[in-house]
């Protein structure tokens, strides 16, 4: 399987609509909101939707029999916990109904030259996933360009389905620049997820330009 950037002139209404993850993470987050997240995506055909796991069985209850999957973040939002406990995230995210896990990485054994260990916790977690597809949140914030190339080419040799630039809970979000350097990193083996501060249509489109195949967003129903 690929994971090309689709081609920005065709992305109107419901193309659009096909790649964005309609995502609430805020910790505030009520089960009312989940419902409605739910709604929007049912009815504005999204490619996903993005929620903590403890709504992750409510979420695959409400898009049964839609094509909209059901999506769970997995040591979220720093990535500082063992790998066992990721992995028995994802498990319990996945038997009750996920059909796509976001992970952060370590990114502290990261930056501290740890490739193995890095690669070992994305490893476990896709292990776990069986037929789930994985993204891999790198937090590129916090990272050089050379350690987000090295994040990317990590998720890839541990068999990561896509990369994704942030949770939106770190010092910042998507850039521009970091979307092309990771889909420069990874080619069409894997996607590349956009994700954190995207708020506009315009900022949305920029990022499929850039190389993203995927948007995360709370907003995706104002881009429509």
């Amino acid at each position: 399987m690929t994971f090309p950037a689709p081609n920005t002139a065709d992305l109107t209404g419901p193309l659009l609509a096909s790649v964005i993850d309609h995502t609430l993470l805020k910790p505030e987050a009520t089960p009312g909101d989940i419902a409605r997240l739910c709604e929007e995506a049912v009815r504005h055909q999204f490619k996903a939707v993005c929620v903590n796991a403890l709504y992750l069985p409510e979420v695959a209850r409400r898009l049964a029999g839609s094509a909209v999957a059901a999506c769970a973040v997995i040591g979220f939002p720093l990535g500082a916990m063992p790998t066992e406990v990721k992995v028995a995230e994802t498990r319990w995210v996945v038997a009750h109904g996920a059909q796509e896990v976001d992970m952060v990485i370590p990114v502290g054994l990261l930056k501290a030259g740890q490739l193995d260990a890095v690669r070992a916790d994305i490893a476990a977690v896709k292990a776990a996933c069986g037929d789930a597809l994985l993204k891999v949140i790198i937090e590129a914030c916090l990272l050089t360009d050379a350690e987000k190339v090295a994040a990317c080419r990590l998720s890839a040799e541990a068999g990561a389905d896509y990369v994704k630039t942030s949770t939106g809970f770190s010092s910042g979000g998507a850039t521009v620049a970091d979307v092309a350097l990771m889909r420069q990193t990874v080619g069409d083996a894997l996607g590349v997820k956009a994700s954190g501060g995207i708020r506009t249509r315009e900022t949305a489109l920029e990022m499929v330009e850039a190389g993203a195949s995927r948007i995360g967003a709370s907003a995706g129903v104002s881009f429509l």
